[in-house]
C-alpha cells in the first residue's frame, strides 16, 4: 500500500460509493475496482460488502481505514515539519573532542555553536587523540578534534599549532633541571615519544621512581607549587604565572603540537556538520 492508496480508502469511505469514488480521483471505475482487490490480497482481508445502496466496511475494512488515515496525518505532519526545518540547521552532531581541546577551547566554540544553531542535537564525545581517531575510523562518531599526527584520507583541518614548553615555577627558574624533580603525565603514544626525544636530546634523565599524573591541570598545579618541572602544551599556560620555555629540537625544528579538525567527504554535506566546522574555524582566527 501506498499513499495513493490511503486517498482511495479515504474518498471510499466519504462516498461510500464506488464510481463516486473513481470519478472524484479521476481513474475509471474498473481501475479503481482492481486495486481494492489488490489491496484486500495484499492484507488477507475483505475491505467492504459491494451493493447497489453502495459500499459498506467490514470490520477489518474499518480498522484498515482508521489505520491510514493515521498514516497518511502522520506523513502530512512530517513534510510540514521537513518543510519547516529547511529553514534552519537542524540534525544531530556527533562529534569527538580531544581531552585537552575540551577543556581549554572547546567551551568557547560549543557556546557559539548551541548559540547559532539552538535546534541542533549535539553529541560530544571527550577522550584521548588516539581513541577518537579509532572511533572516527569506525564511523562511530562524524566529526573529531585530535591533536597530533595520524595519517588520513578525509578531510583535515588545522585548528592550531601550539608551542611545547618547559615549565618551572619563578623559584626555580634558571636552576639545571636534572636537579628538579620531573612531573610527567599521561599522554598518547606519539606525543611521549617526541618528549623522550626532547629529553634524550638534551641529556636529561627524569628518575624512574618519579611524579607521574593523569591530568594536565594538575601537572600545572605542582609546578606552579613548587613541586617539579614539566613539559606541557601552550594550550594549558593562559593562566600560569610561572617559568616557560618554548622547546626546539637539535635540528632547530621547534616542539610543536598540532590539533586538526578530521572529517570524510561524506559527512561534510550534512548541515550541522558543516556549521560546526565553520564554527570551529572561526574560533582560529
Amino acid at each position: 500500500m501506498d499513499e495513493r492508496d490511503f486517498e482511495l480508502l479515504s474518498a471510499l469511505e466519504k462516498t461510500r460509493n464506488i464510481t463516486r469514488a473513481a470519478n472524484l480521483l479521476y481513474v475509471s471505475q474498473s481501475a479503481l475496482s482492481k486495486r481494492i482487490s489488490a489491496i484486500e490480497q495484499e492484507l488477507d482481508i475483505m475491505l467492504m460488502l459491494r451493493s447497489r445502496q453502495g459500499v459498506h466496511f467490514t470490520p477489518e475494512g474499518e480498522l484498515v481505514v482508521a489505520r491510514t488515515k493515521e498514516a497518511a496525518n502522520q506523513l502530512k505532519l512530517l513534510r510540514e515539519t521537513l518543510d519547516t526545518r529547511r529553514n534552519y540547521v537542524c540534525g544531530t552532531l556527533n562529534a569527538g573532542i580531544s581531552v585537552n581541546y575540551a577543556l581549554y577551547q572547546f567551551p568557547a566554540v560549543l557556546a557559539d555553536y548551541r548559540r547559532q544553531y539552538p535546534h541542533v542535537n549535539t553529541h560530544i564525545t571527550t577522550d584521548h587523540s588516539r581513541k577518537l581517531y579509532d572511533q572516527l575510523l569506525a564511523g562511530t562518531i562524524d566529526i573529531a578534534v585530535i591533536r597530533g599526527e595520524y595519517p588520513w584520507n578525509g578531510q583535515r583541518t588545522l585548528l592550531t599549532c601550539e608551542k611545547i614548553c618547559a615549565i618551572c615555577n619563578q623559584e626555580d627558574a634558571g636552576k639545571p633541571l636534572n636537579d628538579l624533580s620531573y612531573i610527567g603525565r599521561k599522554t598518547d603514544v606519539a606525543f611521549e615519544r617526541e618528549i623522550n626525544q626532547w629529553l634524550h636530546e638534551n641529556n636529561l634523565h627524569p628518575e624512574p621512581n618519579g611524579i607521574h599524573v593523569d591530568s594536565i591541570t594538575t601537572c600545572v598545579e605542582m609546578v606552579t607549587r613548587g613541586v617539579g618541572w614539566s613539559i606541557v602544551p601552550e594550550i594549558c599556560l593562559e593562566n600560569f604565572n610561572g617559568h616557560m620555555e618554548p622547546l626546539y629540537f637539535l635540528s632547530g625544528e621547534p616542539f610543536v603540537r598540532s590539533t586538526y579538525l578530521m572529517y570524510t567527504d561524506t559527512i561534510l554535506s550534512l548541515p550541522q556538520v558543516e556549521a560546526f566546522i565553520k564554527v570551529a574555524k572561526d574560533h582560529c582566527i
